[in-house]
């Protein structure tokens, strides 16, 4: 009994550290996720700390190329300026000669396009003449169909009134016929009740009259 017990003992003692090293395996494997989780997130940090620094340095890249850029911009512009002054100076005999070649130019262009802005509106208001002559046309056919359609719309709610009270009437007078047919039924059979009723009593009276003659014979 005692053999039993203890065997008893030393197996609930294994069970309780199997659990223990259960535990402490999964204790192990949360503490390595955590870890592996920490060295991704450095990892991460890591990786976007050399994306920004890689940003920075290209902002300062994009400002020294933009600084360089304006330097130059202003540079061609101070060569342009004094070429510009230059050209102005040896052709102002050439300007003034261009703009009286230009203004004669543009006296031409202007009598042409009053000319063709005439001729436009012209076109213009003989084109409005004839819309409106078109439009006057298609109002007088759209009315002509409009009373056309009223008329035919009128002729066929006519019709439809007419089947519509025909039909009504057909139906009254298939009722009507209906109606005969049963009260005529009816009659039949009130009749045959009565034949037979008078019948029955016919029969009945004759037969209390034979048996009267057999009682008093």
């Amino acid at each position: 009994m005692e053999i039993e017990r203890l065997k008893v003992l030393k197996e609930e003692e294994e069970r309780e550290a199997k659990k223990v090293v259960q535990r402490l395996r999964g204790k192990q494997v949360i503490v390595d996720q955590i870890q592996e989780r920490t060295i991704q997130r450095m990892k991460e940090q890591e990786v976007r700390d050399k994306e920004r620094q890689q940003l920075l340095n290209n902002i300062e890249k994009m400002k020294k190329e933009d600084a360089d850029a304006a330097e130059a911009k202003r540079n061609r512009i101070n060569t342009l300026m004094k070429q510009a002054a230059e050209a102005n100076a040896q052709s102002l005999v050439q300007k003034e000669k261009r703009i009286k070649e230009a203004q004669d130019v543009e006296d031409e262009i202007a009598a042409y396009q009053k000319a063709r802005d005439q001729r436009e509106y012209e076109k213009q208001l003989e084109e409005q003449r004839i819309k409106e002559e078109k439009e006057r046309e298609i109002q007088k056919l759209r009315e002509m169909q409009e009373k056309a359609a009223d008329r035919q719309a009128e002729i066929d709610a006519l019709r439809a009134k007419r089947a519509f009270e025909e039909g009504e009437r057909q139906a009254r007078e298939r009722e009507r016929l209906e109606q005969l047919k049963r009260q005529r039924i009816q009659a039949d059979l009130e009749e045959a009740r009565n034949r037979q009723f008078a019948l029955k009593q016919s029969s009945l009276a004759e037969q209390a009259r034979i048996e009267r003659e057999d009682y008093m014979n």
